[in-house]
């Protein structure tokens, strides 16, 4: 089951990455190989200052086996996801045993949020690995791996990475107040080794930006690039006082949980509440004191998105499977999973029905496979629920990456533009008129000009090509391309009926010079 549920991982690595995060990054990491510049961060052609650099690192580390595709930029986030499911197997099996520990991976690898993300990568895989993997070593009182591991999570998304590690190590010294291990010289030891391996990352920062005070950053000078990775981009954006801002709801992840770690959000609401209630009988509190403390400090937060939470579903996996298999009268998981199957179920064929993608014939197959095993699946009892409950999730990821996301982004117009131009006008630089599209830069085998001054050949909107040809030029369309942003779905688009009222167009348009 395990091997099956990793494949499902797999099948989402050629899908054509999404923007505008994903191939934003994606073309970050390309700038670098292609400049031979591994310390300064370029995007719209300029400085970025948001993100650290360890990501993109691994990206462009890829690129230069694998060259510029899906495959190479998503790989090294799904190693690092995968690594983190060896962690969760190998820190529940030295919490609870065997049977706790492989079915805390299998939960972990249908979280329904974390396959999305081997599909749409962002940051949060990485992270995913490298905050148990911390958490790990450091229980086992490895200290050069556990800040090793640590400081790449910081290095991955900021100083905000150490809490739930610290939370994790912290709270269960705490709970079974352990004093003297809680404030042991060896955690100065790990802060000083994080600091050395963070170096790479502060000197990189200072490179690009507190060497040169004169560059302009989120509209102003003298933007340090040190104060930022450990400020303004963590507590700025908790406190809402940043470059960046968002507007965060108190109850935003208490619902996003529902469906971000489907099929099990149900059960990790139950084991949650009862290991509370049963406190005082736990044998440890690592996963519970990480969890919930990272829960919080993100809720509590005013800038919020749904994929922040992945980096504790491996405490979270190991807090429902640890319940699950402690559950003595199955009849309540029974139909709670089973009525779960029948939302999944009902939801692949009406989402079938409803967007009707091309059909591929191999993912058609493979579903169907998966749908016999499900149903003559040789076991009984809990065993059969559980791993029922896992083919169903291998069913709607099969669907997602197989036929519904590859049909989707079709209508990326940039991405779409970009696999045109490659064959049609080889190597011809394109211009960016009054459009953006991340993913034509990453995707596209040519110059892309940053700049709303008319080149000879522009990717722009019918409306401005209309603008042009009223000013005098004279636009000859290429090609069109239907447009939709596809991280933002909605009924009108999804449904086959009405999807050509919710696109638009972008064209590419050869254009006569001022």
């Amino acid at each position: 089951m395990i091997g099956l549920l990793v494949l499902v991982h797999i099948t989402g690595l050629p899908v054509t990455i999404m923007e505008p995060d994903g191939a934003l990054y994606a073309g970050i990491a390309k700038h670098m190989v292609q400049h031979h510049d591994y310390l300064n961060l370029f995007a719209d052609g300029h400085d970025w200052l948001d993100k650290p650099h360890f990501p993109f690192w691994m990206a462009a580390l890829s690129y230069q086996f694998l060259g510029f595709t899906s495959f190479a930029y998503k790989l090294p986030a799904l190693i690092f996801l995968l690594l983190g499911v060896w962690y969760t197997y190998r820190f529940a099996l030295s919490l609870y045993g065997d049977q706790v520990a492989r079915w805390s991976a299998c939960i972990l690898l249908t979280a329904e949020h974390l396959v999305i993300s081997s599909t749409d990568v962002r940051a949060e895989p990485y992270l995913t690995g490298l905050i148990i993997a911390a958490v790990y070593h450091l229980y086992k009182r490895q200290l050069i791996p556990g800040a090793l591991f640590t400081a790449c999570a910081v290095m991955t998304k900021g100083p905000f990475a150490l809490v739930p590690v610290g939370a994790a190590i912290a709270g269960q010294y705490i709970f079974t107040k352990q004093w003297k291990e809680l404030f042991h010289v060896r955690w100065l030891l790990v802060a000083l080794l994080t600091g050395i391996f963070i170096i790479p990352e502060l000197y990189a920062l200072y490179v690009q930006f507190d060497a040169h005070p004169e560059k302009v950053v989120f509209g102003q000078t003298g933007v340090s690039g040190i104060r930022f990775f450990f400020w303004d981009s963590q507590f700025g954006r908790f406190m809402n006082t940043g470059p960046i801002k968002g507007n965060g709801d108190p109850s935003f992840f208490f619902h996003t949980v529902l469906w971000a770690f489907l099929p099990w959000s149900v059960f990790l609401y139950v084991a949650v509440i009862m290991f509370i209630r049963k406190g005082r009988q736990a044998k440890e509190y690592y996963c519970i004191s990480g969890a919930l403390a990272t829960f919080l400090l993100f809720s509590l937060s005013r800038f919020q998105l749904p994929h922040y939470l992945n980096i504790v579903f491996p405490f979270f996996s190991i807090l429902t499977a640890r319940y699950i298999l402690s559950v003595e009268k199955i009849r309540a998981f029974r139909i709670t999973q089973y009525i779960i199957m029948g939302i999944i179920g009902i939801a692949v064929i009406g989402l079938w029905a409803l967007y009707r993608p091309s059909v591929n014939y191999l993912f058609v197959v493979l579903m169907l496979l998966v749908a016999g095993a499900f149903i003559f699946l040789p076991l009984k009892g809990l065993p059969l629920i559980f791993f029922r409950t896992c083919l169903a999730s291998v069913f709607l990821n099969l669907f997602l990456n197989g036929l519904f996301y590859p049909d989707v982004l079709q209508y990326q117009s940039g991405s779409t533009a970009a696999f045109y131009a490659n064959k049609a006008l080889k190597g011809e630089a394109i211009g960016f008129y009054k459009v953006n599209s991340y993913a034509m830069e990453y995707y596209l085998d040519a110059p892309v000009l940053r700049s709303d001054t008319l080149s000879s050949l522009i990717f722009t909107t019918p409306e401005q090509k209309d603008t042009l040809e009223m000013r005098g030029h004279r636009c000859k369309v290429i090609s069109s391309f239907p447009h939709f942003p596809v991280t933002k779905l909605d009924l009108q688009f999804v449904n086959a009926g009405t999807r050509s009222s919710a696109t638009g167009k972008r064209l590419l348009v050869l254009v006569d010079s001022f």
